[in-house]
This record gives C-alpha cells, sequence and structure tokens, in this order.
C-alpha cells in the first residue's frame, strides 16, 4: 500500500492548526466531524484509492473525487466553530473577499466551473499525466467545494447560511451540473481521456467500460447525496417549523 509523507504531515499541520485556533474547546462532536475529515483525506489520498485513482482506473478517481467535494467539506464545516472561524475574518479585506467567495451563487458557480474545467479531456489528461497539476487539481476540488457547502453549514453568523428553504433549492440546483457532467461520461461513445488506453488493467473492465462506470458514479451517486442532504435539511426544518422555533444561522453550539 502507497504512503505518501507529504500528505500525512500536511494533514498533522491542518489538524495541528485546528486546535491552535480554539479546536480543544469545541463540542465532541465537531472534533469527531474534523477528524472524520481528516481521515476521509487520509483515504482518499493514500493507499489503494490513491493508487488505482492516479495509476490504472478512471471509476476509482471518480470516486475519490467524490470523497473530496462531497463527504469532505460537510465534515470539515461540521468540525468548525464560530470561535475558530470569526477571528480569521477581522481583517477587513479577508472578511470582504469571504462574503463574495460564500454568496450562494458565487460558490455554485465557482464549482461548476471547476468540475467542467477538470473534467474536459485536455485538462483532465495534462493533470494526469503532471503530477504536480495533480496536486493543484485536487486543492482547487477542495477549496471550491468548501464555498460550495458554506451556505449550508456555515459555522459563523457573519457569513450565514441560507434559510432552510433556500438550502433545499440551493442543493437541488447545484446537483445538477455534477449529473449532467457523470452523464455525459457515462454515454459518450468513445474514450475521453487517452491516459487510461495505456494504463494498466487490474480488473476486467475495458477503458471504455471503466469509463463509464467512472461517470455513473458521478451521475447517481453523486446527485444522490445531494437529494440526501435535502432531506434531512427538509425534514428539520419542517420539524423547527412544527415547534415554532427561529431558525438559527449557525447551529446552537456554536461556541463549543
Amino acid at each position: 500500500m502507497s504512503f505518501h509523507p507529504s500528505v500525512v504531515i500536511g494533514l498533522a499541520l491542518l489538524g495541528g492548526l485546528y486546535l491552535y485556533l480554539g479546536g480543544r474547546a469545541a463540542s465532541r462532536r465537531r472534533q469527531g466531524a474534523f477528524a472524520g475529515a481528516l481521515f476521509v483525506l487520509l483515504v482518499a489520498l493514500n493507499g489503494p484509492i490513491h493508487e488505482l485513482s492516479d495509476h490504472s482506473l478512471f471509476s476509482v478517481h471518480m470516486g475519490q473525487h467524490l470523497l473530496l467535494t462531497l463527504l469532505f467539506p460537510p465534515l470539515f464545516l461540521v468540525g468548525l466553530t464560530e470561535g475558530i472561524v470569526a477571528p480569521l475574518l477581522r481583517p477587513a479585506p479577508v472578511r470582504w473577499l469571504a462574503r463574495r467567495l460564500t454568496h450562494p451563487i458565487v460558490a455554485a458557480g465557482l464549482f461548476t466551473a471547476v468540475l467542467a474545467f477538470w473534467h474536459t479531456p485536455v485538462f483532465y489528461e495534462a493533470a494526469m499525466r503532471n503530477h504536480d497539476l495533480h496536486i493543484v487539481q485536487h486543492l482547487v476540488f477542495l477549496g471550491s467545494a468548501v464555498l460550495l457547502w458554506w451556505p449550508i453549514l456555515s459555522p459563523v453568523a457573519e457569513l450565514p447560511r441560507l434559510p432552510y428553504l433556500g438550502q433545499v433549492v440551493y442543493l437541488f440546483l447545484i446537483g445538477i451540473p455534477m449529473s449532467v457532467v457523470g452523464a455525459l461520461i457515462t454515454l459518450s461513445d468513445r474514450l475521453l481521456y487517452p491516459f487510461y488506453a495505456t494504463a494498466p488493467r487490474v480488473t476486467g473492465l475495458s477503458p471504455h467500460a471503466d469509463q463509464q462506470l467512472g461517470g455513473l458514479l458521478m451521475w447517481v451517486p453523486g446527485g444522490f447525496a445531494f437529494w440526501i442532504a435535502m432531506t434531512v435539511i427538509w425534514f428539520l426544518g419542517s420539524a423547527r417549523e412544527e415547534r415554532d422555533e427561529p431558525e438559527p444561522v449557525v447551529p446552537l453550539d456554536v461556541s463549543r
């Protein structure tokens, strides 16, 4: 199994920064969520998933991208607290930029552009053949995905969440581009990414069948993840309305 010290060092630094900025005072639920986010990165960027996605299978690479964009960001944001994030927003330029980048239209637009850009054959192929560019690809995915989920899971009142009905609509709309890209890849009658034509075959799948499976993963499980989030938000919001409770812009235990 491959092991990349740079990934482990980066995760250790990220975990140390979390504790330094106030993570020790966070609730166990939040600490657990943040630890889960780090674990997702460790699994996605080391071991069999990393090896197969980097050298052999498009389908595993798509699974890796789903982990980075649909699982890591929610866990990461749930792990944060207002006490951690608010001090980072004190400089006026940072606060100005953060407000604009986390605006729902901007956040969704950036993620959609990133998704389309990196799955365009010429740019995807370039990333597969240049390791440094591949690292940039992953970092861009992570950053844009955190912005994407911010209007749903913002930990700070200065950058508030959407109202719950707005969250449902937002999630429905942002799920469409991922499904479209996945469908286009799945239904393509040609091999879009030549890298896999000569890649080692570690399964019985042909390169084209592997491409179809990868597109299907993005199309169905990728889209379904947004429907799960929509369902959870709908029921939580409906229950809050029945109890006639005000809708918080950040979690109730945000200071812990």
